[in-house]
């Protein structure tokens, strides 16, 4: 009987055991969960970042629709002055992120008269573009690509993009995860730099 008595009561004693395993498995789960949680919510905006294209150094590719306000637009109207083509959509968190640094952007070089922007809708509703320019701003085109032709000839893969497009029309570099103010000047005011001829050997 004793011996009965203590295999009941080891029985017994073994659920508790694994409903504390399964407590602590859960809190460690929820400690991960919390952590990753605040990691990403602390996670720095994207910020301009230059990446290859097989674009880059050659004639962008023709850029002319129409407008969201209905009109035409061609690129090769601003032949003589740098561009910045920004491919975005309303729905895309970094285009709205960047949107404020495009403003001021494109305000004091307008300006100026040496650089604009000029934006490429991607996949996105008219409406919906208009009212986000009229309650954010933005002067320039904004172009619609409603069968993606434009975004494919540019190789565009997501948005936010941008293309640095120099007076002559060929494309001098390529941006992606959405664009910041300082870091485009700084961007401009290295491609404008001539390089250094390199030794002779």
């Amino acid at each position: 009987m004793a011996t009965g008595m203590t295999d009941t009561t080891n029985d017994l004693s073994r659920p508790p055991r694994r409903r504390r395993t399964a407590l602590y498995a859960a809190a460690a789960v929820g400690v991960v969960l919390i952590g990753l949680v605040f990691v990403f919510a602390n996670a720095p905006t994207a910020t301009t970042r230059v990446v290859d294209s097989p674009l880059v150094g050659r004639q962008a590719p023709p850029v002319a629709a129409e407008t969201i306000d209905g009109d035409r637009f061609d690129l090769e109207t601003l032949r003589g002055q740098w561009v910045v083509l920004n491919v975005f959509a309303t729905w895309c968190v970094p285009c709205r992120e960047e949107h404020p640094d495009l403003v001021r952007f494109d305000r004091r070089h307008r300006a100026i008269g040496d650089a604009t922007v000029v934006g490429l809708v991607y996949d996105d509703d008219p409406d919906a573009v208009r009212a986000f320019r009229d309650a954010e701003g933005g002067e320039w085109p904004m172009l619609l690509d409603p069968d993606g032709r434009i975004a494919l000839s540019l190789g565009v893969t997501g948005v936010p993009e941008s293309f640095l497009i120099a007076p002559d029309g060929t494309v001098a570099t390529k941006v992606t995860g959405g664009v910041r103010e300082l870091e485009l000047d700084a961007l401009l005011d290295q491609l404008r730099t001539p390089r250094p001829p390199e030794d002779s050997p």
